[in-house]
């Protein structure tokens, strides 16, 4: 994996992620970032350095670059991604289009909705494996281009949780809820950063998920940002093995972190949270300026803003993404398609230390590819989703 394209992924998903609405979400960067690299190489200026600077590559070879990440995505365990790109069958194409997108990845449109939405449907379910299956675009305006990105992730917890209902009286999360909790040995899965706790769930492959939980008066924007940054530095902040003896038991060591004891023969982390179901859908247009969309979703003119894909002056008409994750007992999964269409411009022995960290308040997490450190999805948890029973 290209450590500029993981770098790149996550400084797009870390701009996303400040200006992400309260409550809970998940967005995947991993899934636009494809679609922009891919139009900043057949987009004309000023859209062609507003798109590049946006995917943050070059934009003579940000569609050679998108699709080396898809071919290295295939190389993981857990990780699943795709790309299509569909044109109308009435839509004449430049003699450089081959050469931005290349010819496998390339359908046809009919124009028709009632025959172009279960086929793209189809393809949505096909590549998420039925957790998605809808494209995320209304064909009803025309579209003469549309390019999509699907990603599917699952992984197993080498360690599984334990399932529970957990009912807290007052506050916010006030109720009774599906809680999970296990215990570790592994202090190093526990790091903090500043006024960052990130603990490291590792999956039984090659994909972990993060989860990261600051002050209480720290806002929830500026934790997840936190979080990505911590993705990309895996080795930084401290050790859980370094705050477990700086604190005694019953203080606390970190954000969301006490040290209590255990009867255990060796020290231990424990860690609880509650199980969380989030689907969301975003509109990329409403915040276009992040992922250089503003120039090439205006009027065009005459001109257009692709000729290196057609002559037909064509603008961006939607951007939108649809996005799922869940955590639970055994496992993580999440599933993302995003899809951006084009229309014609108008114009124990003894007693140990322990880490107690509790999810017990907004918190954030990012699943990374291990060895990358490349971001999949990201989120935050302002309250439970599941209840318990």
């Amino acid at each position: 994996m290209d450590a500029d394209v993981a770098r790149a992924v996550n400084e797009l998903t870390s701009r996303w992620a400040r200006v992400l609405p309260a409550g809970n979400t998940v967005v995947a960067g991993l899934g636009v970032w494809p679609l922009i690299a891919m139009l900043a190489t057949g987009a004309d200026e000023p859209g062609r350095t507003e798109l590049a600077t946006a995917a943050g590559v070059d934009p003579s070879t940000g569609a050679t670059d998108a699709i080396r990440l898809i071919e290295a995505i295939e190389r993981s365990s857990d990780l699943y991604a795709a790309l299509g790109v569909w044109v109308d069958e009435q839509l004449k194409l430049a003699e450089s289009f081959d050469s931005v997108v290349p010819a496998p990845l390339v359908g046809m449109l009919t124009g028709k909705p009632a025959v172009d939405k279960p086929k793209l449907d189809a393809w949505a379910a096909e590549h998420t494996d039925d957790l998605i299956r809808e494209m995320p675009v209304d064909l009803n305006g025309g579209v003469e281009l549309l390019l999509a990105s699907a990603i599917l992730l699952r992984t197993k917890w080498v360690s599984p949780f334990t399932e529970h209902t957990r009912r807290i009286p007052d506050g916010p999360w006030a109720g009774s809820w599906r809680w999970l909790e296990r215990s570790a040995t592994d202090l190093e899965s526990v790091r903090r950063y500043d006024d960052l706790t990130v603990v490291t769930v590792a999956g039984d492959a090659d994909v972990d998920v993060l989860l990261g939980i600051g002050q209480p008066e720290t806002a929830q924007s500026d934790v997840l940002v936190g979080l990505l940054d911590a993705a990309s530095d895996p080795d930084g902040g401290q050790s859980g093995a370094e705050l477990i003896d700086q604190g005694d038991v019953g203080s606390q060591a970190a954000p969301g972190v006490r040290i209590g004891e255990t009867t255990a023969s060796r020290q231990q982390v424990q860690v609880s949270l509650p199980a969380f179901s989030i689907d969301v859908r975003h509109d990329l247009m409403e915040s276009r300026e992040i992922f250089g969309l503003t120039t090439v979703s205006s009027d065009p003119g005459a001109q257009g803003h692709f000729s290196a894909l057609s002559p037909t002056p064509l603008r961006i008409d939607q951007a939108q993404q649809r996005v799922l994750a869940r955590f639970f007992a055994t496992g993580f999964e999440a599933a993302a398609v995003t899809a951006m269409a084009m229309t014609r411009a108008a114009m124990v022995t003894g007693r140990q230390r322990r880490l107690e960290v509790a999810f017990d308040r907004p918190f954030a997490f990012v699943a990374v590819l291990r060895d990358s450190r490349l971001p999949i999805v990201a989120g935050r948890v302002d309250v439970p989703t599941e209840a318990g029973a």
